[in-house]
């Protein structure tokens, strides 16, 4: 039976989400394809009609949870930088993110397997993280800054995972908070630019 072009591309996001959600709470190298294909409600002869090889679905599951993530950054609707720093703090530095995984950001979650990764899907990572970095800086004044926003927010949550005890956790995210808010609003004068 032959499928429409859109049922491939629905099935095809259907499947990155999946994916996305399973790899994220469980590790990519953990997660076989047909566990994948089963948890996605399809057979596994399925999964070859939209990617060629685990890696292709590793480079496609990366890419697309990291664009989701920039487009979570680019819907802060804050122009006031403390608000904007409040609204993203609110957003990723919880305990909700630290305690589901398969709900949250995937460098936390997978950032050690994309650094074991071939070429291709460290290129790609490099290219949105830098994507990310460029409309950070601009926000946030210059790309010292939006490193050091990107590297706490992952590292904190990293950490915290690591921790067995939530109080422990807790204290992590709830420094790392603070960490934030006092470097990056310590500079009063710094304001969005005019759109």
């Amino acid at each position: 039976m032959r499928y429409s072009p859109e049922h491939k591309t629905t099935m095809k996001k259907h499947l990155l989400a999946v994916a996305g959600a399973e790899t994220k709470k469980k590790g990519f190298a953990a997660v076989g394809v047909d566990g994948l294909m089963h948890a996605a409600g399809v057979t596994s002869g399925a999964f070859y009609s939209h990617f060629s090889s685990k890696n292709e679905l590793f480079k496609a599951v990366v890419e697309a949870e990291l664009q989701d993530s920039i487009q979570m950054l680019v819907g802060n609707p804050h122009q006031d930088l403390a608000a904007w720093l409040h609204h993203e703090s609110n957003r990723y530095l919880t305990m909700s993110h630290v305690r589901h995984p398969e709900a949250g950001c995937v460098l936390p979650a997978l950032g050690a397997e994309i650094a074991r990764a071939d070429a291709g899907v460290k290129d790609m990572c490099e290219q949105q993280m830098l994507d990310a970095r460029n409309m950070l800086a601009k926000r946030l004044g210059d790309d010292t800054a939006a490193w050091g926003f990107i590297a706490q927010c992952v590292g904190s949550l990293l950490l915290a995972r690591a921790m067995a005890n939530e109080e422990t956790q807790q204290e992590v995210i709830q420094a790392s908070r603070q960490f934030l808010q006092r470097a990056i609003t310590k500079d009063s004068d710094r304001t969005p630019p005019e759109k």
